[in-house]
């Protein structure tokens, strides 16, 4: 079973939170995961009735503490396509 952690867990959660917002304002984080078989973490994000769930590779987020440009592009690049997918927006 997937574990629930709080944000303090997590490393960057800041810059993940950040990047979030550039998005989409009105985009909350709701809870967060550690997924054990993958190695990652998965956000789900709530905005007004839709849950969407967004997965971040553990060594991608630890390398991210010291702003590493190339990794945070690819934080970039894994969020928009999350959040771009209309299949990834599910009524709750």
């Amino acid at each position: 079973m997937d574990r629930q952690v709080s944000k303090e867990e997590v490393p960057s959660y800041e810059l993940v939170e950040e990047k979030i917002k550039e998005i989409d304002g009105s985009i909350i984080i709701l809870r967060i995961f550690y997924l054990f078989m993958h190695i990652a973490y998965k956000f789900q994000l709530i905005k007004n009735d839709k849950l969407c769930a967004v997965e971040i590779p553990r060594k991608l987020l630890e390398g991210l503490r010291d702003r590493n440009i190339s990794l945070e592009e690819e934080l970039d690049r894994i969020i928009y396509s999350s959040l771009e997918q209309s299949e990834c927006w599910s009524k709750v």
